[in-house]
């Protein structure tokens, strides 16, 4: 969601005659967008606008704005800390970033306002020419204890679909060949009576895309129709990030999560006897306030149980203005990081398992640029949403083509081209 953002506010820049520069000793507007989701997030903020600060202190003219989560979530304290930000704009508010600097009379700017009428029609710029990212919709109603979203991002609203319809043809005619739909919780979505599952349907018979993502998804809100239409409907890829978060139902209840582990584990079940070949990944939490060391092996045994393709694994942080922030934070930072470590390494052996598992198989591939490592080596993403390594040309870049798995290590696939 905050690469989406990113994106609008670029393209907003953009129309408006700024351009992007390499190095932020030439940029007359250094913009932050941030995240508040954990602590360690905004702490890196605050280092990297430490650093920068000595551009203002030689004399240049330079202007800094931090915008998105952190921005709505301190307002005016992130200027008591960092009292050379020149603008401090919500989630909702950075798309007016270059009226706030025409109207700026040199004081510090602030604005934390919920709701943008325009936000919908915005085309984000995109990192790559054949990929994108559409938002159908923004906030979030859930209200998780340990969660600062629906806080900092409001109340979830959807966008129309005939709107949505309208920036993927828009897309497709720009060469995007793959779009992912976001949300903070996309099953949720409605737009007079079309429901998430409506959606993609319509979307599959009205543009051209190729290819469909999304994501995120809330476990309680996962229907047996949406089950359905992602195993049958077309162009749908076969990859969900579905967060469990805990194996203990008392700590997912404390978590207000509104699910149990049996209810997770029988969607997971589903999804697989409808689409044997599906990739399922998730985000867990160790070390939530009253968290046994049993309910931590709860997490563990449910890690085995459900075999993840992978995880975006974390240790609790509290979050000021959350329910849980109320809560006794009462496991050691120490027990937190050795919980974590043994999530990681467990993780680690069963994505290894299931990668292992892909070897023979050949899938359609998007081949979207070099390898990290190498410009003789490209990169692209299988239907179940893994990076896969391929020798060949440049040309093949923005190509789907059938790629063979080889071989597999625990993050990564390699493959070779296949007729």
């Amino acid at each position: 969601m905050n690469l989406a953002d990113s994106g609008s506010l670029a393209a907003v820049l953009n129309s408006r005659g700024y351009r992007p520069v390499e190095s932020e000793n030439d940029a007359d507007l250094i913009i932050f967008n941030t995240c508040s989701v954990r602590e360690k997030a905004e702490e890196r903020v605050y280092g990297r606008l430490g650093e920068l600060s000595s551009l203002k202190k030689n004399g240049t003219q330079k202007r800094f704005a931090v915008v998105g989560c952190m921005a709505q979530r301190l307002g005016e304290r992130l200027l008591q800390r960092a009292p050379y930000v020149d603008f401090v704009l919500g989630p909702d508010r950075m798309f007016d970033l270059p009226r706030y600097i025409e109207e700026s009379n040199g004081s510090a700017f602030i604005n934390t306002e919920f709701g943008h009428e325009n936000i919908g029609d915005l085309t984000p710029v995109r990192d790559t020419p054949f990929a994108a990212y559409v938002t159908i919709s923004r906030g979030c109603n859930q209200y998780c204890t340990y969660c600062i979203v629906p806080y900092v991002r409001g109340e979830e609203r959807s966008y129309p679909a005939e709107k949505i319809l309208q920036q993927i043809n828009s897309l497709c005619a720009d060469g995007v060949k793959e779009i992912t739909l976001l949300g903070q919780n996309v099953n949720s979505y409605q737009d007079n009576g079309l429901d998430f599952s409506a959606l993609l349907s319509e979307i599959a018979k009205k543009t051209a895309v190729r290819r469909i993502r999304f994501m995120t998804s809330h476990p309680k809100d996962l229907s047996d129709r949406l089950i359905e239409t992602m195993a049958n409907g077309p162009r749908m890829m076969s990859h969900l990030h579905l967060p469990l978060q805990s194996g203990s139902d008392r700590i997912l209840d404390k978590m207000g999560r509104e699910y149990t582990y049996g209810h997770y584990r029988s969607l997971v079940e589903k999804l697989r006897a409808t689409a044997p070949d599906i990739s399922v990944t998730t985000d867990l939490i160790v070390g939530f306030p009253s968290e046994t060391e049993e309910e931590y092996q709860m997490t563990l045994k449910a890690v085995e149980e459900i075999q993840f393709d992978s995880a975006f694994m974390f240790r609790y942080s509290p979050r000021e203005g959350t329910k849980a922030a109320q809560y006794n934070d009462d496991i050691p930072d120490p027990e937190k990081i050795e919980r974590l470590t043994g999530l990681i390494n467990l993780q680690k052996e069963v994505s290894l398992i299931k990668n292992r598992n892909e070897i023979g198989k050949i899938w359609s591939v998007l081949i979207d640029g070099f390898s990290r490592r190498s410009n003789a080596v490209l990169k692209g993403k299988t239907e179940g949403n893994k990076t896969i390594l391929i020798n060949g040309d440049a040309c093949l870049i923005g190509a789907i083509k059938n790629i063979k798995v080889t071989s597999a290590d625990s993050w990564t696939l390699h493959g070779e081209l296949v007729d």
